[in-house]
């Protein structure tokens, strides 16, 4: 069983705009009807979407998309917005794929391999990767001398050495259920920005013995998020 979980709750401060970030039209749509597409296609038993900062706009315009809605009331940080479209996932067996709202040129293709890729290393958690020459204040992902993935350091958080790195996390993921939600109970906010990080959670299912594993994406602009209206143009020159 497949279950999704985008994350749409985001407040966007950098837009400037009375309009729900995810609602922002990038190559003609709103980013959020571009992932959703993306996500349907993988035909999916079921689509949570995590809404906060102008979410009547958000069920407004999504109403009839046959998803599920999962309210994030205070903005506490990624693993928080997870943790709150647990319930309609409870007893799940099966995946659960966490998406971003504002990705909208990730493709089927892509979230396909992502999916192939978990699925046949038998990882407990997977994460989509980009590799970009200039990574910007991106996550950085940490490999061992061997390559193989360690884990997840956002850039509040990283020294020199780390942010020297070019593969960089793309924000879109891929759990066991049975893996993921007693892994969230467990993650703290012992960061910079004082927030519950989704990306901790791969450090924990680590030290639990478990397997985790991360595939960078072939094109990176797939994993790139709109934050600010003048990346729209230059984006969708780009694609």
């Amino acid at each position: 069983m497949l279950g999704i979980v985008i994350l749409a709750a985001g407040e966007g401060k950098r837009m400037k705009s009375d309009r729900a970030k995810v609602l922002v039209e990038v190559a003609g749509k709103p980013m959020i009807d571009s992932v959703l597409e993306a996500a349907k296609a993988l035909e999916p038993d079921k689509i949570a979407l995590v809404v906060g900062n102008r979410m009547e706009q958000v069920i407004a315009h999504l109403r009839e998309a046959g998803v599920v809605f999962c309210a994030q009331l205070e903005q506490k940080g990624t693993a928080d917005a997870v943790k709150c479209a647990q319930a309609p996932f409870m007893g799940w067996e099966g995946e659960i794929l966490v998406l971003c709202g504002d990705t909208p040129f990730i493709t089927p293709e892509t979230l396909q391999k992502l999916l192939d890729f978990h699925r046949e290393s038998g990882a407990s958690a997977t994460v989509l990767t980009a590799i970009h020459d200039d990574p910007k204040e991106y996550g950085r992902i940490v490999r061992d001398d061997d390559g193989q993935f360690i884990g997840i350091v956002e850039f509040a958080d990283a020294d020199d050495n780390i942010r020297g790195i070019r593969e960089v996390n793309g924000g879109i993921y891929v759990f066991d259920a049975q893996s993921l939600w007693p892994a969230l109970d467990k993650i703290g906010t012992g960061n910079v920005q004082g927030e519950f990080y989704l990306t901790d959670i791969f450090t924990i299912l680590l030290d639990e013995g478990k397997k985790v594993s991360a595939i960078p994406a072939e094109n990176p602009l797939e994993t790139a998020g709109i934050n600010r209206f003048e990346q729209i143009e230059e984006y969708e020159k780009m694609l």
